[in-house]
């Protein structure tokens, strides 16, 4: 992969220095870029780990480590845990916790933090392989919490923080189609080519056709002639705020003050929202007005717990989930976060500049040198602070953020049950 790790690329794992991702030929980013996206790896580790967690056959294998208490392995042992609880909702619930609970301190520390040079930014921004291995022993830590109330209890601060990040997700989706619009209509003008005027009318009628074939399916498989009227409430209701929304975004006033938004913004959100119907009316617990549902789980049933796997709700959920996430992390804000009001999720253009090393241009030769911005390669700084004046996002809002898109994972995992 080309020239090997300077020591003050490496710096980044156990010190302050902003990572640089350890690789000379990584492009060019900006030190808030970069955190967040490190962020989002550590998110997405703690998902995976937890997805771990629910495969089948990892209650077999624990059975045959000898310190279980249900081991089939003859090797005797005086130290003995029950591996049931190792694996299944429980095992997701604790993973979950630690990661919650590390984001929430993290908001808490991050509090009105104005600009890099505030002496808490090193912790936000480096500091990794302890940030890493804080976090591990905590999970490790978190299978020895007294299993008692701890499900039950969690699960309902998991409902709480999942509902919120929903409203969260709403608002970057809507950020999303904002832009999505802007950018598309912004060529339109410029250019006059009917392309991509066509192009909008027809991602529109997409999403409107397929929003509209997500509530007659929703009718159909999870309705009944003479029944389900909860589910029919919900449906209808919903369906009705999609029609309103639509007829909202296309009146003369809203066109006056936001000409650029239309219909395909009320089409993506309409989508979401099918979306959203479909999810809550899959998880019902009447069999009857739920072909698909895969019943209750026992509250006192270990191995009825641990059945709980993937489906085809926990799937999208987790890829809408995963999308948003990196949306937030990658996005840079525009006139559309002003909409939307997501400017403290979103990065802001702060007007900051990278700042180059003068002495080094013209000199052809290749030079390492580590920089006040960031690590300097050549006359390119891999990762260059942009927040010396003033953040480009709300630290401890995006750490509260993570948090509560960790609950929702976690309930997502477990499908919302206790």
């Amino acid at each position: 992969m080309g020239l090997a790790c300077s020591s003050a690329q490496l710096a980044c794992l156990c010190g302050s220095t902003a990572c640089s991702f350890c690789c000379s030929q990584c492009p060019t980013c900006r030190n808030s870029t970069s955190t967040r996206i490190m962020y989002a790896l550590m998110l997405m580790l703690g998902t995976i780990a937890a997805c771990i967690t629910l495969a089948p056959s990892l209650q077999e294998t624990l059975k045959k480590v000898p310190f279980c208490a249900n081991s089939s392995n003859l090797v005797p042992t005086s130290f003995t845990i029950d591996c049931q609880s190792a694996v299944g909702y429980l095992a997701v619930y604790r993973i979950c916790f630690i990661l919650t609970l590390f984001f929430f301190l993290m908001s808490v520390i991050m509090l009105r933090v104005r600009s890099s040079k505030d002496p808490r930014s090193p912790i936000q921004n480096g500091f990794w392989a302890i940030k890493y291995l804080l976090i591990i022993g905590g999970i490790i830590g978190s299978f020895f919490i007294p299993e008692g109330s701890f499900g039950p209890t969690w699960m309902y601060f998991g409902m709480i923080g999942g509902f919120l990040f929903v409203i969260i997700q709403l608002i970057l989706i809507v950020d999303f189609a904002h832009s999505w619009a802007d950018a598309w209509v912004g060529n339109y003008e410029e250019t006059e080519s009917k392309g991509w005027y066509f192009a909008l009318l027809a991602s529109t009628f997409l999403n409107y056709a397929l929003a509209f074939t997500g509530i007659v399916l929703l009718y159909v498989y999870f309705t009944l002639p003479h029944d389900c009227s909860l589910n029919k409430f919900f449906i209808s209701f919903n369906l009705i705020l999609c029609i309103l929304t639509s007829a909202i975004s296309i009146l003369p006033s809203v066109q006056e003050h936001q000409p650029r938004s239309g219909l395909l913004q009320a089409s993506v959100v309409s989508l979401y929202v099918v979306y959203l119907t479909w999810s809550g009316v899959s998880n019902s617990p009447d069999h009857s007005c739920n072909p698909g549902v895969l019943g209750i789980i026992n509250g006192n049933d270990i191995s009825a717990q641990n059945k709980v796997a993937f489906d085809k709700e926990s799937v999208i959920g987790l890829v809408i989930w995963f999308s948003c996430v990196l949306y937030s992390s990658l996005r840079t804000a525009s006139k559309s976060s002003k909409i939307t009001m997501s400017e403290t999720v979103l990065v802001k253009d702060n007007g900051a500049v990278q700042n180059t090393d003068q002495s080094l241009i013209g000199n052809e030769d290749y030079v390492s040198v580590e920089g006040r911005n960031g690590d300097v390669e050549g006359n390119e700084t891999k990762v260059w602070d942009n927040e010396e004046d003033t953040v480009a996002y709300n630290w401890s809002f995006f750490h509260l953020m993570f948090a509560l898109a960790t609950l929702y994972v976690m309930m997502t995992l477990t499908n919302w049950y206790k």
